[in-house]
């Protein structure tokens, strides 16, 4: 080819080529940050608000008090209002935290947090003003002395910084806090599992300290209430492990350290890294414990590598973590959901990449849930709802190679099993290995869905051996039932032959069922003993096992004389409750008296049932059982 032609060619080409900002690049690919639909849109925006809020109130100490309002504009826009009751946000970082891409506090921090990129929000404003040609509203405060300032913003798509539009004192009615509105192309759709509702459910289930309030386009409110006081442990920033350091991070470190010596370097850069094992390290990998670090040439980097291998290292400290726990999942469960049965299992932390994750799992069983569907996974990261991309991700994979079949699941054809459960699965980690930037998968990483098929298995154990109870206890229903209805009639017929009156039966049905029978008797006092009457509550129990339970016998009036005394009193109004703590052992028996005086024969027919509490109604006889009085 003639060059004379090639030249020009290029020459053109090449004033066609320039810098693009980020701004722009996210401008044209929108739908890799969760904006590729109108539903999604909206949710994506509402989750990185309240992420923002949640992240910024536990930081300071707060707890969480979000209100999240959705309004209509003007032919399909939506206003998304977001408020919160944080720390605020300094006037001059206003700005750049809602209208510059990329700016962030925590990129470079080594600790759990819900974000990282600096991403979320920005991107919100930036698909407002390309969608409804409008700018963002922002009021902050960081406390009651100081004033409140408000913004209107936009992005500079080609340059990556604010435009501020507006910029003035307000008067706002929080002493603290944040408030964002922003108008967008959206849609609010109820009745999917993707929706800002069932986002904001599955939020305040997995972070049961927040207080988190809904105003829907139609007016209705829904209020997810918190379920405990406190806070989630702080995670703390720590230093990154050996075993998660790639060749370029590595070279990039030694260039820039302020360290003069390797030794000290390994030692003040990296976690888990003492005096003695970088001297083990330094030697390891050959190099001098004294030599300058920034003179480390491309090989050394790679045997220092190596020598991480080599050396035995500390396994990466936990404390940049922030599990839920076991006992806020089953809060955060009960609370949302009215179930039969719920049970949680935690891992212990393990290692991926040099960063430590855990994995924390909780099942809901029975209730109004629907029988014949496949279950209701719901996969959380670092304290987020993952609504999309359910079969990409890791935790749904663990949840398809275990064979339910063993636990008396369903799981016909495979996949997801089948029945009345919600299964909560929760990966708490320094670095979420996710599919995209979208952030709504997990990558499919050995090691974690290891981890995710053992902690669910655990639940899984617990929901069988709850299924196996009720079936023995529909088992021993059935035969009490049967029992009950024939001993009567065979009563009735021996007594009529014999011509005596028909005997009490219940100590024989407690007797064959095993049961805790309970027997009370009520004796009129002589006739110089008017309105008195004499009680007494036998106990036997039949059982093979301890019982050990709450008494109560609640009356209109004050007793005299007991044997033994009531453990406790409550007054309640009219009538009192008596309670007894009783233990009995097997083929054990108590007996507990009292009088009545002043009372009458009203008072002794009506009488309120004695009731046991702490055992299952199934194990007693001749009382009410109740779980929890």
């Amino acid at each position: 080819m003639d060059k004379s032609v090639e030249t020009p060619i290029a020459q053109e080409l090449a004033k066609r080529q320039k810098s693009i900002s980020v701004a722009e690049f996210f401008e044209k690919n929108r739908h890799i940050l969760g904006f590729d639909s109108a539903p999604r849109a909206l949710i994506t925006t509402v989750k990185e608000a309240v992420d923002n809020s949640l992240d910024a109130c536990e930081e300071a100490g707060i707890l969480p008090d979000i209100l999240v309002q959705i309004e209509r504009g003007e032919g399909d826009y939506l206003i998304i209002i977001i408020e919160d009751n944080g720390p605020g946000i300094v006037k001059e970082q206003i700005p750049k935290v809602f209208a510059k891409l990329l700016y962030g506090s925590r990129f470079h921090a080594l600790k759990q947090s819900r974000g990282q990129q600096g991403i979320g929000i920005s991107a919100a404003v930036l698909y407002s003003q390309i969608t409804a040609g409008k700018y963002t509203k922002i009021i902050s405060r960081v406390d009651h002395k100081s004033p409140a300032h408000y913004f209107e913003l936009m992005i500079n798509t080609s340059t990556n910084e604010p435009d501020i539009l507006k910029d003035e004192v307000v008067e706002w009615v929080r002493p603290h806090g944040t408030r964002i509105e922003i108008e967008m192309g959206a849609s609010y759709v109820k009745g999917r599992k993707q929706s800002v509702y069932e986002y904001l459910k599955s939020t305040a289930i997995i972070n049961p300290h927040a207080r988190i309030q809904l105003v829907e386009p139609d007016g209705n409110e829904i209020l997810f209430e918190r379920a405990t006081d406190e806070i989630p442990k702080q995670a703390e920033e720590v230093l990154p492990h050996p075993h998660g350091i790639e060749l370029g991070t590595l070279i990039k470190m030694l260039q820039h350290t302020e360290r003069q010596k390797l030794a000290p370097f390994l030692r003040y850069s990296f976690s888990k890294i003492g005096l003695q094992t970088a001297e083990e390290i330094c030697d390891a990998a050959g190099l001098d414990r004294e030599g300058d670090p920034h003179e480390l040439t491309r090989n050394d980097a790679i045997k220092l590598l190596d020598a991480f291998k080599k050396v035995k290292i500390m396994a990466p400290s936990t404390n940049s973590l922030s599990p839920i726990t076991e006992d806020l999942i089953y809060r955060g469960m009960k609370k949302e959901y009215s179930v039969d049965f719920i049970a949680t299992a935690a891992r212990k932390p393990a290692i991926h990449s040099g960063n430590p994750f855990v994995i924390e799992v909780g099942i809901a069983y029975g209730g109004n849930l629907p029988k014949e569907d496949k279950i209701n996974l719901m996969r959380f990261a670092n304290r987020v709802p993952l609504l999309y991309q359910q079969g990409a991700c890791a935790l749904t994979h663990a949840v398809e190679n275990i064979k339910w079949k063993q636990y008396g699941i369903g799981q016909p054809g495979g996949g997801l099993p089948i029945g009345p459960f919600i299964l909560l699965i929760h990966i708490a980690s320094v670095n979420v290995p996710f599919t995209s930037e979208s952030k709504d998968a997990v990558a499919d990483i050995e090691i974690i869905e290891e981890e995710t098929e053992l902690a669910v298995k655990e639940v899984a154990r617990k929901l069988k051996t709850y299924l196996g109870k009720q079936g023995d206890l529909q088992k021993r229903r059935e035969k009490e039932v049967i029992i009950t209805k024939i001993l009567p009639l065979l009563a009735k017929k021996v007594s009529a032959i014999v011509e005596k009156d028909t005997p009490d039966i219940q100590p024989v049905v407690a007797n064959i069922m095993g049961n805790l029978l309970v027997h009370r008797v009520v004796e009129k006092g002589t006739e110089s003993q008017s309105g008195v009457y004499f009680v007494s509550i036998a106990i036997r129990n039949y059982g093979t096992t301890q019982k050990k339970f709450k008494l109560h016998q609640i009356l209109p009036g004050e007793i005299k004389s007991p044997s033994p005394p009531p453990t406790n009193i409550v007054s309640l109004g009219n009538n009192y409750d008596y309670i007894w703590d009783v233990t009995v052992s097997p083929a054990g028996s108590k007996v507990f008296r009292f009088m009545l005086d002043g009372a009458d024969e009203s008072d002794v027919r009506y009488m309120e049932e004695v009731i046991v509490e702490g055992l299952e109604e199934d194990d007693v006889t001749g009382a009410k059982a109740v779980g929890e009085f």
